[in-house]
């Protein structure tokens, strides 16, 4: 005999056709659609479902709502019931498994108790490697990422614009620096230098045990433009320590043998001549040889020294990365053509030295990631996402890219992140690109991804086996993303 001590508890009763992934109940109390239930199997015992639909049937007819709008009584007799997708058990060895023999009609189905939801869907709170990004929807179950999944297996953070990826993002950063992971951040927007200082945490309906905190002693920020970013450090290249390919690979000009050609000897002589050398040098040495097919090479070395990137005394990379600190390169006020080539400079550079160990194993994030690797046209930098994408995890290189248009993000590099996280999507492309990449995502869930509530996301991989819904924990730090207010409130005049 199945229990019947909790029936006057019960969520609903089992009817109808009955199979062993999903099933019909009468709902008896409160249910809301998501909300995890239990039911006692014959065999396997208590087994966790989710709510997928819940519908209220009545037997109000056309007829009948006309004499309401009359303002005549009318008895509308009403039954709620509930579709019920199987999620399954943990058997003796710890592995989810799904009954093999259907439930019965007429059993009851109760709200899932939280031991029996962490044990069934592998919830493990407060450990070494876990990044605490939230508490599961309706529960107070702390959410926890593995950050050495993170790292080994890729991450993407989506959303739309608005969506709430950005302070999401900065969750995760919260979480790593408390691990001592090293990190590098490219930062288009100069969103994340703000984590320097603490934050003001909100008060919620919910007790996320949350307290401000400001990480300025962990993090180091580099800036390509210090006059729009003056409390970063200028991120500078040595001239010098370039080969003429490599100082191709910054410009816009691509698989261009006779421009090389002509780099390669106007450098080579200035060496011959002297130790330290400029843009302006190089330049010069090209306009002497007064030759047109030049033209296009000085035009884009004119716009490079025009960025003040180069300098006698460049960054480096032991400057840039640093073991178990949180480097933000911001790139604000950078135009997208050279964001583009130092970001491509970057990467090529942190691979190579990965691959050596000469840097320590790290994640590397990168904001608005559909500029840097997209899936129409290529830039400066698709070929080495691509690469770190499908290379990077054998070589300790983590990827996240977090972006609001996941249909225009090479579907290379998508397809490589394990774990992914998703706020509020509504475009029909990006949910389409979004449900062809995460595994285990019903088609309930898949139209859910519509309707998150800002605030709530989606998560599956980092350790966690199935799509999860998760209220996103307020950041300790500051966000530096928010919207600007265009009309201020009465107050502000």
């Amino acid at each position: 005999m199945f229990s019947e001590c909790l029936s006057d508890e019960a969520a609903g009763i089992i009817y109808g056709d009955v199979g062993t992934a999903v099933l019909n109940i009468s709902v008896l109390s409160k249910l809301q659609k998501l909300e995890y239930v239990q039911i006692e199997h014959e065999e396997a015992g208590w087994v966790i479902g989710q709510v997928a639909d819940i519908q209220r049937k009545t037997d109000l007819s056309l007829e009948k709502a006309r004499m309401i709008g009359q303002r005549q009584e009318v008895d509308i007799h009403e039954k709620t019931t509930a579709k019920i997708e199987i999620i399954g058990y943990r058997d003796e060895r710890g592995l989810l498994q799904t009954p093999r023999t259907p439930f019965r009609a007429g059993q009851y189905v109760y709200h899932a108790e939280d031991e029996i939801i962490k044990k069934s869907l592998g919830l493990r709170e407060h450990t070494k490697t876990g990044a605490y990004i939230g508490l599961l929807y309706g529960h107070d179950i702390r959410v926890e990422l593995d950050i050495n999944s993170l790292v080994q297996k890729h991450v993407s953070i989506l959303a739309k614009t608005g969506g709430g990826k950005s302070f999401l993002c900065g969750d995760l950063l919260e979480e790593l620096i408390k691990h001592n992971v090293t990190v590098l951040v490219l930062d288009p927007h100069g969103e994340y230098g703000s984590m320097k200082e603490a934050g003001s945490v909100l008060e919620t309906s919910r007790d996320f045990h949350v307290e401000p905190h400001g990480y300025a002693d962990r993090i180091i920020e580099f800036a390509t433009d210090p006059v729009s970013n003056p409390d970063a450090l200028p991120l500078k290249f040595t001239l010098s320590n370039l080969e003429a390919n490599d100082i191709l690979s910054l410009t816009n000009i691509k698989n261009s043998k006779m421009h090389l050609s002509f780099l390669k000897k106007a450098i080579d002589a200035l060496r011959n001549s002297k130790q330290d050398y400029s843009l302006k040098d190089v330049i010069s040495v090209l306009e002497r040889e007064d030759d047109m097919n030049n033209y296009a090479l000085i035009c884009e070395l004119q716009y490079l020294d025009d960025a003040k990137i180069f300098a006698p005394s460049g960054t480096k990379i032991s400057e840039l990365v640093k073991k178990n600190m949180t480097t933000i390169v911001n790139l604000k006020g950078t135009p997208p053509e050279l964001s583009e080539l130092i970001v491509n400079r970057i990467c090529t550079a942190l691979f190579e030295l990965r691959k050596v160990n000469a840097v320590p194993p790290m994640m590397l994030v990168v904001e608005e990631a559909h500029n840097f690797c997209p899936q129409q046209g290529t830039v400066a930098s698709s070929k080495i996402f691509r690469t770190i994408a499908a290379e990077g995890r054998k070589f300790g290189l983590g990827l996240a890219i977090i972006s609001q248009r996941a249909a225009k993000i090479d579907k290379n590099v998508l397809s490589q992140c394990n774990t992914q996280i998703i706020l509020k999507v509504t475009n029909p492309n990006d949910l389409k690109a979004i449900s062809g990449s995460v595994e285990g995502l019903t088609a309930s869930m898949a139209d859910e991804i519509q309707r998150l509530p800002i605030g709530v996301a989606m998560c599956v991989g980092g350790g966690i086996q199935m799509p999860l819904i998760v209220e996103v924990r307020p950041r300790e730090s500051r966000h530096g993303g928010e919207s600007v207010t265009v009309i201020p409130d009465e107050c502000d005049y």
